[in-house]
């Protein structure tokens, strides 16, 4: 019975005070709307990082050339290509864990075909690297050993790139000409959207690595190599017999430093997804303001509430 009056009571006060309960109402709601807003769209950003990530493709570990010294100057990292073909085939062949490695090539160029013309970036890969990046092609065909070995002048459109240059058609067997050098393109790939960097994945094209180097970058070394391994748990081991293995073929002595940088995609999603953490929480604490805020004013109203009927 005292419950029901109690009910009652509190029912005939906030008829009473309409005005007062519903800017009392108001503050909690805020405050609670604010820190599951905030709450979901960390935990958003953090579950698009990691979406980002998995698009790199499964068990991933990257490769890149590091500073390297000539005649006393020192190039910085990323400064010069380090990295050697010989390299590549002996991380592959040496390796157990390693299922491939796919050399990168990367070139800024005008495309063109027909009346048609784009700008974008060229990368020269390797066989494996559609499997490894786990980006199928959905229409036509990748290339691939064969087409290494020959350098063949063929290409795989991004769907941005494919988009650009021949609209709604299908490029199959047409021409795209990179540098003026005329290249059959053999497929398209699906489309992956953008990179944790906000870049258009999709914005490529994929040739063989030997045809990049030899038609297009005139180059005889690369800046990075894609290795794929045979399971999540042994990309720590993996990692460190590809140091041990490339100090030695770049015969580096003993307390000195690299001249390459190896990464996993667990090191890669873990300083992505720690940045996202962060902002989690400090977007968490500003919310955590305004539920403090709502919760003061609804002491300060019960306050004035027990104070009136105080005599």
């Amino acid at each position: 019975m005292r419950t029901l009056s109690a009910f009652l009571i509190a029912f005939r006060a906030l008829r009473r005070n309409k005005m007062r309960s519903l800017l009392t109402a108001l503050g909690i709601i805020i405050g609670v709307a604010s820190v599951i807003a905030m709450t979901a769209i960390g935990n958003g950003a953090k579950s698009q990082v990691s979406d980002q990530i998995a698009s790199l493709g499964q068990n991933v570990i990257l490769v890149f050339s590091g500073s390297v010294t000539s005649s006393g100057k020192r190039t910085g990292w990323g400064g010069a290509a380090s990295l050697k073909l010989e390299d590549a085939q002996a991380i592959e062949r040496e390796i157990s864990q390693v299922i491939t490695v796919s050399p990168e090539v990367r070139v800024n160029a005008q495309v063109a075909a027909g009346n048609q013309n784009w700008y974008t970036t060229v990368q020269g890969q390797g066989a494996g690297y559609f499997d490894l990046r786990q980006w199928p092609v959905i229409d036509g065909t990748p290339f691939g050993e064969l087409e290494i070995r020959r350098a063949s002048k063929v290409a795989v459109l991004g769907a941005t790139v494919a988009t650009q240059l021949f609209g709604n058609e299908s490029p199959i067997g047409k021409v795209v000409r990179i540098r003026n050098a005329p290249f059959v393109i053999l497929g398209v790939l699906a489309p992956k959207g953008l990179s944790m960097m906000g870049q258009d994945q999709d914005d490529v094209i994929i040739v063989p690595y030997t045809s990049a180097m030899k038609r297009l970058s005139r180059t005889t070394r690369f800046r990075s190599f894609l290795v794929q391994v045979n399971h999540e748990q042994n990309l720590p081991i993996a990692q460190e017999q590809i140091i041990a293995l490339l100090r030695q073929y770049h015969n580096i002595r003993p307390g000195r430093e690299d001249d390459f940088t190896v990464r996993t995609q667990q090191e890669i999603a873990e300083m992505a997804t720690s940045t996202a953490r962060i902002m989690t929480t400090l977007i968490g604490a500003i919310a955590s303001v305004s539920l403090l805020v709502g919760g003061i004013g609804i002491m300060n109203i019960m306050l004035v509430s027990v104070t009136e009927r105080t005599r």
